[in-house]
């Protein structure tokens, strides 16, 4: 493989995993939206709609969608763009004068 079809399946990776944080996206925003609604209907005249069981999902699973997208987005920015390429060269070359 060259250096060019390398970078090219990095970035399909990395597409990829965006993708995968936008679907979860999209997910939690229409399930806690259908949530909000079924638990609206259930609480009874005058009481307010914000109330811990209303919460619950959109907090629980906020965390793990915010986990998610530290994930996918942070690694670049602390680590810089070239970080993974540069472990894979170290340890290639680690392992090449291993053999040696």
């Amino acid at each position: 493989m060259n250096t060019e079809e390398i970078r090219y399946r990095e970035a399909q990776k990395r597409v990829k995993r965006m993708k995968g944080f936008y679907t979860h996206a999209i997910i939690y925003v229409v399930i806690n939206i259908m949530v909000f609604i079924s638990n609206a209907r259930e609480i009874p005249a005058g009481e307010s709609i914000i109330q811990w069981r209303t919460l619950m999902t959109p907090i629980t699973w906020g965390i793990g969608l915010l986990a998610h997208g530290l994930s996918v987005f942070v690694p670049n920015m602390i680590l810089g763009k070239d970080w993974e390429e540069r472990k894979i060269r170290e340890f290639m070359e680690k392992e090449k004068s291993m053999r040696q």
